[in-house]
């Protein structure tokens, strides 16, 4: 899936302190020494590869609206199109598959709660499943980050 040097540097170099900038991909292009052009086109061919679901930033819970961790229990033959009917929610900022009854996680993040609401029930009403709602009670921080 990586296919050269530079999709390794912009997967491993930039999962922390990516560019806070107008232009971030031209700070790194700028930083590795190609196109800005080059960078954008990578990221959209790892993305569409699978090798990443986004390039954004991660805020402190509740910081900018509201958040949950939510999951849903699907058939074992129901998780790849679950899974991609649920990332495909614009609120979704990951979605996997764990080894669980509740075979699929995700975080829906919305601006205030009636919107949160509102996604969980679309969620309930594509998949056909009651969501399990897990909101926050008590933050803590993980490092999402993972050295290739």
């Amino acid at each position: 899936m990586i296919a050269s040097a530079l999709d390794r540097r912009l997967l491993n170099d930039y999962q922390r302190d990516f560019p806070l900038a107008s232009r971030p991909f031209a700070k790194i292009a700028a930083d590795l020494g190609v196109a800005e052009g080059d960078v954008i086109t990578r990221y959209a061919e790892l993305q569409a590869q699978g090798a990443i679901s986004r390039v954004g930033a991660v805020v402190r819970p509740h910081a900018l609206g509201v958040s949950t961790l939510a999951a849903v229990a699907v058939p074992d033959d129901a998780v790849e199109d679950a899974g991609r009917r649920i990332a495909a929610h614009p609120e979704v900022n990951h979605c996997y598959e764990r080894e669980h009854t509740y075979n699929i996680w995700f975080v829906v993040t919305a601006k205030d709660e009636p919107a949160l609401r509102r996604t969980l029930t679309a969620i309930e009403e594509d998949c056909g499943t009651p969501v399990l709602d897990l909101p926050l009670v008590e933050a803590f921080h993980i490092d999402l980050g993972f050295a290739l």
